[in-house]
């Protein structure tokens, strides 16, 4: 399979870039010799293998197209006529006859078109079969296939296992061996199962019986299962099969039978010998007509295996069926989710087999079984562990979850925690698609909660596009909502908390985070050319929190008091303000040290909230200059009145 791409690359590029095919062609030629000359035979002998092995394979007709090409030099058609004398035309007898100059030439392009159109698309092909249908009005359909190796077919040996079986049952096991009609088979299948109902079959020989079956019938278990065209007709015909007899039995019998639990048995002792008979089962009772209904034979089945568990069984028959025919894993995920929802609803482990493989047209169609309610992959209850499962998956497989995710008709606050674990480098494909979803939502409180409580960083800018988004449309709203926080926010109780304990638990929101927020949102919207105010709300004095030292905080403050004078700001100025390096002021004593109060009230300060870490008034900017500037704040300069 290795060497066909580069003999296509020689045989495509032979008319539009010659050149290509010459040097791959010279390469070829004088490797033989160089690359190990000890082994000067074998290196060619292994040549000579590749393109024989080319040949029969059908990947090209003949190689003498190629190797006698016109439009390959005259010492390179030498060489490779000295090198591979088998795959080049035998040399033309040499003529005496004089050939006028113009009938040369005629001949000559008559022998290269000749070349020319060996050169057929058509013609050269891998030598999978993986031909595409090409329909005139139909776009091609390109889709991933499996490379299949090559099956070397051997008679099948069951002699180890017959002289286990009784007469009868042997006699009925050497027919289906003997003949290769379909319908032949299954009349004797079925007198194998009614051997089995009978009330003296013999137990003990079922496991060489399973592993007779399994022998003859292991060409079934081959290739695609899921016709191309999916009809009633073809579907039904697709389960025609010696196999199925077993399965339509099954169906057709009672659970308290006593011979259904013996047919069970049969089917769990065969599908240790072949493990493809879970899946193949659940296409039956999919595709059957006599099965319709009857999914929940399958669980019966998981119990009479050696798992003895539905969810590991289900889980290895589906993990079969992705690594076979994709097809049919996208066929049977509706049946699957809907009657078995404890199995496949509460982990991502299916969820990943599909988004593994599917492809783009795979998932469309998914997701237009979930928009019809044929296909329901999500639970209010579970959706948010298998999110963040999916976090560890590809980029496709990421972006696959959330497209099947977004066709439900799940809130987004039931998975608005996600946030929570998302960091900006390592899961853009969360993020990307949480960002989009949360434009189309309005903003609530437990939204706007968890997009304040993640770590403000400056190339992550998740947080702040969003609050720019919901500032411009949802202004009013957004402002109580954050208000509604920061009242939280100073009604909890401040506990130093442990390191033990912070880091077992996920990073509470603080005030320091809502204002950092608040003040990168300031900073983007000043920063825009439209028209963009920035959210409001009327706050009283008696909600401003028990901040820490202003010269701690690094931002400004979201406050909006009006100034009670034209060109005045509300300031914030922690306890040691006063000048750098100059005596620091206790705010609890400050009524005492007239010095202070008269120097800010000299300066036309008015005095309105004190607190024992800072102090705020109401101050013109210059009365301000003495102090430090990383200990003062503007309070109002975030509003424009």
């Amino acid at each position: 399979m290795n060497i066909e791409p580069a003999i296509l690359v020689m045989h495509h590029s032979m008319k539009p870039h010659p050149a290509i095919t010459a040097t791959l062609l010279d390469f070829m030629c004088r490797i033989i010799p160089h690359f190990f000359p000890p082994l000067e035979s074998q290196v060619r002998q292994g040549v000579f293998n590749s393109l024989n092995f080319i040949m029969e394979k059908r990947v090209l007709a003949h190689l003498a197209p190629l190797f006698d090409n016109p439009k390959l030099d005259r010492e390179l058609r030498s060489m490779l006529r000295e090198r591979f004398p088998e795959f080049c035309s035998p040399p033309s007898p040499p003529t005496e006859v004089k050939m006028e100059e113009s009938v040369s030439m005629e001949m000559d392009n008559h022998v290269l078109d000749k070349e020319e159109s060996c050169y057929d698309n058509t013609e050269a092909t891998f030598s999978d079969d993986e031909e595409e249908v090409n329909n005139k009005g139909k776009k091609r359909e390109f889709r991933f296939h499996p490379i299949k190796e090559a099956v070397i077919e051997e008679p099948a040996d069951i002699t180890p296992w017959l002289d286990q079986l009784d007469d009868t049952m042997k006699e009925k096991v050497q027919q289906i061996q003997k003949t290769s009609d379909t319908e032949t088979q299954c009349e004797v299948m079925q007198e194998i199962v009614d051997l089995i109902l009978e009330e003296d079959f013999d137990t003990e020989q079922m496991s060489a019986l399973a592993s007779c079956l399994a022998e003859l019938f292991k060409d079934h278990f081959r290739g695609e299962v899921l016709p191309e065209e999916i009809t009633e007709e073809s579907l039904e015909e697709s389960v025609c099969k010696p196999v199925c007899l077993i399965f339509r039995n099954l169906v057709t019998m009672q659970e308290d039978n006593s011979g259904f639990s013996v047919l069970l048995d049969m089917l769990a002792e065969l599908y240790q010998k072949q493990p493809k008979i879970g899946y193949h089962l659940l296409y039956y009772l999919k595709a059957s007509k006599a099965a319709n209904g009857k999914m929940m034979l399958y669980e019966s089945f998981a119990q009479a295996t050696a798992l003895g568990d539905l969810h590991t069984c289900l889980m290895m028959d589906m993990k079969a069926c992705q690594e076979d025919d994709v097809r049919l894993l996208c066929y049977l995920t509706p049946s699957i989710y809907s009657e078995f929802p404890d199995e496949t609803l509460r982990s991502g482990e299916l969820l990943n087999m599909i988004v593994a493989v599917i492809d783009s047209t795979q998932l469309q169609e998914l997701m237009c079984h979930v928009m019809m309610g044929n296909l329901v992959m999500f639970r209010k209850d579970s959706v948010l562990n298998i999110l963040i499962q999916s976090l560890e998956w590809e980029t496709f497989e990421q972006y696959s979850t959330w497209q099947l995710f977004l066709a439900h008709s799940i809130p987004l606050e039931t998975i608005i925690p996600i946030l929570q674990h998302l960091k900006y480098k390592e899961h853009p494909e969360a993020l990307s698609c949480l960002l989009l979803q949360l434009r189309r939502e309005k903003p609530s409180e437990e939204m706007v909660k968890m997009v304040l409580s993640r770590p403000c960083h400056p190339e992550d800018q998740f947080a702040t596009s969003i609050l720019r988004h919901w500032a411009t449309k949802y202004d009013d709203t957004l402002a109580e909502n954050i208000k509604a926080q920061l009242i939280k926010n100073n009604n909890q109780p401040r506990k130093r908390q442990s390191l033990r304990s912070s880091s077992s638990k996920l990073a509470q929101l603080t005030l320091e985070q809502i204002l950092e927020h608040m003040d990168n949102l300031r900073l983007s919207l000043s920063n825009t050319k439209n028209n963009c105010q920035y959210p409001h709300t009327q706050w009283s004095s008696e909600m401003l929190p028990t901040l820490t030292p202003c010269d701690e905080l690094t931002f400004n403050v979201l406050f909006p008091w009006r100034p009670a004078v034209e060109g005045h700001c509300v300031w914030l100025i922690s306890h040691n303000a006063l000048g750098e390096g100059g005596t620091q002021t206790d705010f609890n004593s400050r009524h005492d040290d007239d010095d202070f109060c008269s120097f800010f009230g000299g300066m036309g300060c008015t005095f309105f909230l004190e607190n024992p870490h800072f102090l705020l008034f109401l101050a013109p900017p210059s009365c301000l200059a003495p102090c430090s500037k990383s200990s003062v704040m503007s309070m109002s300069s975030l509003y424009k009145n």
